[in-house]
């Protein structure tokens, strides 16, 4: 008896989201998307009980937060990272073949998914455990414990628990977006985040955060700011990285610009259909053919390396062997393992010019960026094929899609093969080129830095979901003007 036989009685009977029967109209996938969003929101606001009022604890995502899409101190502490994490694993054990599982066989599908829920709750209490058990990353309010008159300890398993469970409610929100909505809830959660990130850098009037840029603009024109003058380095630091913030402004729009162009970039395979004489067609293969999700198997590789890097020295402190590193006051590390391998997420962290710059020495730095700028581009690629051959986007799935879709690629024999090997041409290179490239423009903006201090991989991952979002929706209300092209790709 195989491991599928043992674990299919466990693995079918996770709960899960109901699939629709039968078309959705697109009006009732808004609806399920907006409130969805709407109670996303509401939860980022409701803190966890048994935290000193006031005080969330030390958030030990840090500059990762952006992509994870949670928010600390509340019952979304953990954000979409066990979702992510439990990816990471299913795609490497499924890339080097170990489940076993054919994904096309219906019956593997829904062990594959159980699996993958079951990681993902396993993850969530991994991480959710060293939050409130080890460091005190969540502190439990001692004086709440004596009021309701039980140990600080039980009060610490009151805390995971509504950690616990929040990472279920975001595994379930995403799946009713699968499902019943537009896109996918991890995308709509990560453009939930970042947008208000940039909303809040652009028009914030101060107060706990930072001031916004258009508030900082406006006060060096009415001369509330003192203004240096244009020709001196007072002046030019004042315009592209103080006040004035010109050098995020440019940086924000040149990922805009490369996203948006990358996105129409591709090479197109003609298509016409084997039995309806005139149908034709084309395949895009685009530039960023696996689009930038892969970023955040990357990032989050690299997240919990950190998480790790955090909670040893919480525990261990100067006992920690030198080699892995040493950490500040403020909990970020400065030497060893776990410096070289922290990604720089601002620019005040390897500008060593600066007077708030960096005190490491030029070389660290150096070496750090080289790490950062050589994980992010290799590992782009690696994860952009892991996620191809997973999702079904590879030359073999593609060109078994086009078979059975009814379609031939005009010139070439009505074979699978023969498909296979034309696309062969195209996706493996265009897949690594796109993931190296989403690598390194990811690092480039967290080195130049961006509007709010939104992350590179999170200003890039919201313009790419929101642009793939647009061309999702123009497909929905194609299919709902046009039902017989719903019937011909299989959505009735």
């Amino acid at each position: 008896m195989g491991w599928k036989d043992t674990a299919e009685p466990v693995l079918t009977r996770m709960p899960g989201i109901t699939r629709p029967e039968g078309h959705v109209p697109f009006k009732r996938k808004l609806m399920w998307t907006g409130g969805v969003l709407i109670v996303y929101f509401f939860l980022t606001n409701v803190f966890l009980y048994g935290l000193p009022a006031g005080e969330a604890g030390d958030d030990i995502f840090g500059g990762f937060r952006s992509i994870l899409a949670g928010e600390q101190g509340t019952i979304m502490q953990v954000g979409i990272g066990p979702i992510v994490t439990a990816s990471i694993v299913m795609q490497l054990l499924g890339g080097a073949d170990l489940l076993g599982l054919d994904t096309t066989d219906p019956r593997d599908q829904v062990l594959y998914q159980g699996l993958q829920k079951l990681l993902v709750v396993v993850m969530t209490a991994l991480t959710a455990y060293p939050m409130v058990f080890m460091g005190g990353f969540l502190p439990a309010n001692s004086a709440l414990a004596d009021q309701l008159g039980i140990s600080v300890y039980a009060l610490q398993w009151l805390i995971f628990t509504q950690v616990l469970i929040g990472g279920i409610i975001i595994l379930f929100l995403d799946e009713v977006v699968s499902k019943w909505g537009v896109g996918s809830g991890i995308g709509l959660f990560i453009i939930a985040g970042v947008s208000q990130r940039l909303f809040g850098g652009i028009f914030s009037w101060g107060g706990i955060g930072e001031r916004g840029i258009l508030v900082s603009w406006f006060d060096l024109i009415v001369g509330r700011t003192e203004r240096h003058s244009l020709f001196t380095s007072d002046g030019i630091h004042q315009l592209l990285l103080g006040d004035g913030h010109l050098l995020a402004i440019i940086t924000t729009l040149f990922i805009f610009g490369i996203v948006v162009y990358a996105e129409s970039v591709r090479v197109e395979i003609p298509l016409s259909h084997s039995r309806v004489r005139g149908a034709r067609g084309r395949f895009p293969v685009k530039l960023i053919y696996a689009s930038v999700l892969p970023m955040i198997l990357v990032r989050a590789l690299q997240m919990n390396v950190q998480f790790m890097g955090r909670i040893l020295n919480r525990q261990l402190g100067a006992d920690m062997p030198t080699w892995l590193g040493r950490y500040d006051g403020d909990g970020n590390p400065v030497s060893g393992f776990f410096y070289y391998t922290n990604p720089i997420m601002q620019r005040e962290e390897w500008m060593w010019w600066l007077a708030e710059g960096a005190t490491q020495p030029v070389w660290m730095i150096v070496m750090r960026i080289s790490i950062d700028l050589t994980f992010m581009i290799i590992g782009g690629a690696i994860f952009a094929i892991f996620w191809v051959e997973t999702t079904n986007m590879g030359p073999e799935a593609t060109a078994q899609q086009i078979q059975r879709s009814g379609m031939q690629i005009p010139g070439f024999r009505q074979n699978v093969g023969v498909y296979e090997k034309v696309l062969a041409r195209y996706i493996p290179q265009v897949t690594i080129i796109g993931g190296a490239l989403v690598g390194l423009l990811a690092v480039m903006a967290n080195m130049l830095g961006t509007i709010g201090a939104v992350t590179g991989e999170g200003l890039l991952l919201t313009v790419s979901i929101t642009y793939k979002l647009y061309e999702e929706i123009a497909e929905e209300q194609l299919m709902e003007m046009h039902p017989m092209v719903r019937q011909m790709f299989g959505r009735e």
